[in-house]
């Protein structure tokens, strides 16, 4: 097919981007270069690759950018909740405004399947963490960067299929490595902190996320584009894997063994936290044959790895922060 992917210049979409062109997919890539185009540079000699410069805000690029696609992987917006409280305005015309005009346009233009990113983060405080949810529980939004993925998410799923089909994927917290390299995220940013400093602060230890490798982020991607579409049409998919569930403490010790040297871990307590859920990922096994292929633990030894041997100049950069 031919993908559009919004956000391609991205931690996630740079590496959708190549896992699309590696499947023979032809692939454009769509994106504002906010933090800058050098994930890019290593597509541009694949020749099922393009890109397109833009605003996803804006209804002359967006038409541009949808001309001529068979699906749309929409991946483009203001990401994790402190990057959309800075803005509240510029969050809710990126996340949700632009999104809905996505689609439409995308569905004008001919456009047959829309996989939309949506998060975990949707499920919020569960009432038991101790039981994992599945796609059919309950949606309790508590960021502003969550809400604008539900209100997505409902807008999408109450359309009629019969011109365009949307299928809704619930990314786990991601980590790993990507062209365009993130620190903010919690494994990630664990990882460099112990190693280059030995140290921790950490608030809140014993509450649950899920989490997925980035790479596998963009299998699941191409694995939902490959699908029939009598399969994944007006559907969601939680992308994780149930095993892969852990608290903050939980992280913490798998980062303190894969280390050579001691540190030390500041624990600030806290009885309440606005997200504390677990995940239950058996739907995407089951339904599309979807399974990890990196854990947690590898994903430390490769940051582990890359820190160690010099890979990132500045793992403190402002370029690695959303």
């Amino acid at each position: 097919m031919r993908v559009l992917v919004t956000g391609g210049a991205g931690y996630v979409g740079s590496l959708v981007c190549r896992e699309l062109i590696h499947s023979n997919h032809e692939v454009r890539a769509f994106d504002s270069l906010l933090h800058g185009g050098d994930a890019l540079t290593g597509l541009y000699p694949e020749d099922r690759f393009s890109f397109l410069a833009g605003d996803i805000r804006s209804a002359d690029d967006l038409n541009r950018a949808v001309k001529g696609i068979d699906a749309v992987v929409h991946l483009a917006a203001i990401v994790g909740d402190p990057a959309c409280a800075r803005d509240k305005s510029l969050s809710l015309d990126v996340n949700h405004t632009a999104a809905l005009h996505l689609f439409d346009a995308a569905k004008n233009a001919g456009s047959r399947r829309f996989v939309f990113a949506s998060t975990c983060s949707n499920y919020g405080r569960m009432t038991d963490p101790e039981h994992p949810v599945d796609e059919q529980a309950e949606l309790r939004p508590v960021s502003l960067y969550a809400e604008t993925k539900v209100a997505v998410e409902q807008f999408l799923l109450h359309q009629s299929h019969n011109s365009i089909e949307p299928t809704v994927l619930r990314f786990a917290t991601v980590y790993g490595i990507s062209p365009r390299m993130r620190f903010d995220l919690t494994v990630n940013e664990f990882t460099r902190d112990l190693f280059v400093h030995q140290k921790l602060t950490v608030f809140g230890e014993q509450f649950w996320r899920p989490y997925v490798h980035v790479r596998d982020v963009a299998r699941a991607v191409r694995i939902v584009l490959d699908a029939p579409s009598d399969l994944v049409r007006g559907q969601v998919f939680n992308v994780g894997d149930t095993r892969e569930n852990y608290t903050k403490a939980m992280l913490i010790d798998k980062i303190q063994r894969a280390l050579p040297n001691e540190t030390r871990i500041d624990r600030v307590h806290r009885t309440e936290d606005p997200r504390d859920y677990r995940v239950d990922f058996t739907r995407i096994k089951r339904e599309l044959n979807f399974e990890i292929t990196r854990t947690v633990d590898d994903g430390i030894r490769e940051l582990i790895d890359a820190l160690s041997q010099g890979v990132f100049t500045d793992p403190f950069a402002d370029k690695h922060r959303n």
